[in-house]
């Protein structure tokens, strides 16, 4: 489990073919790794990975072909959003995150609001009716407080200090981003569906 509040930005060094799916090398050099050991879960741009080696600069991800059709921003030498996995004694500033991305939306709108950005995203058909007002969504792992939505376009402002900590600096007019809905509207879904069944 993840918060969604992101940590550094990392950078993918090198993504080495391995079949079907790829070996990552990624650069973390802001990054905390004294209590990072090899199998330890890490948010790579909203998308849990295995640290399959770790040292204090850098760490090794093998990413499954699976992952890879239903996520972007892995396969290519850019920055990424990194967290570690929460603990227990942590502070959850942003919302429970898991790293399974639900779907990708795609940004049609980035646009200054004073020292603030809106950014518009399309999100899915699927998950669009996961999204709500107020409610939390993760953007290429980044915490953050929807606040329209008009079927399937959610609106979120983005702070100077969310811009300036993250990649979501870097996203222009048609940027691809990896979307998770806030597990709660998930369950319940779930709960209303297993009560409408089995009553």
């Amino acid at each position: 489990m993840f918060t969604g509040i992101i940590q550094t930005i990392g950078q993918i060094e090198s993504a080495s073919t391995m079949g079907e799916d790829l070996r990552l090398n990624i650069a973390c050099v802001g990054l905390n790794m004294q209590d990072v050991q090899t199998g330890d879960s890490i948010a790579v741009n909203g998308v849990c990975l295995t640290a399959i080696s770790v040292n204090n600069t850098h760490f090794a991800a093998h990413v499954s072909k699976e992952t890879l059709s239903v996520t972007v921003g892995l396969a290519s030498l850019q920055a990424v959003n990194l967290e570690k996995a929460l603990r227990l004694s942590d502070r959850l500033g942003g919302h429970l995150v898991s790293g399974h991305v639900d779907g990708i939306g795609t940004v049609v709108l980035f646009e200054s609001l004073g020292d603030c950005w809106k950014l518009n995203i399309r999100a899915p058909h699927a998950i669009a009716k996961y999204i709500a007002i107020k409610g939390s969504i993760a953007v290429n792992g980044v915490s953050l407080t929807v606040n329209t939505i008009h079927h399937d376009v959610f609106s979120i402002n983005l702070i100077p200090h969310t811009l300036e900590n993250t990649t979501l600096q870097f996203l222009t007019t048609g940027s691809l981003v990896n979307l998770e809905v806030d597990q709660i509207a998930r369950y319940v879904e779930r709960m209303a569906l297993w009560a409408e069944e089995n009553d």
